[in-house]
């Protein structure tokens, strides 16, 4: 996908409210700053990756509060466990 446009974004949601795809963008965005990895590959900022997951269907209404969960972080134990049991 060379260009991201908002009816790409707006024909994945299935509503046409430009205002509620906003809303979903900027979810999206807080959450990727809040350390949440990209669904997808790119290089662009944040804000074009979130609308890149948007029009790809990654990102939904549905599904963006399953994204608010803290990432796991390895720690120096989860690690040292992990070589032992390999």
């Amino acid at each position: 996908m060379a260009r991201i446009t908002v009816e790409d974004c707006l024909g994945q949601i299935g509503n046409e409210n430009r205002f509620m795809l906003i809303h979903l963008a900027v979810a999206r965005v807080k959450q990727h700053r809040n350390g949440q990895p990209f669904l997808i590959k790119g290089k662009n900022k944040e804000v074009v990756m979130s609308l890149r997951e948007i029009a790809a269907g990654r990102v939904t209404f549905e599904n963006i509060k399953n994204f608010n969960k803290a990432p796991e972080k390895k720690t120096a134990a989860d690690a040292s466990a992990t070589e032992v049991v390999s």
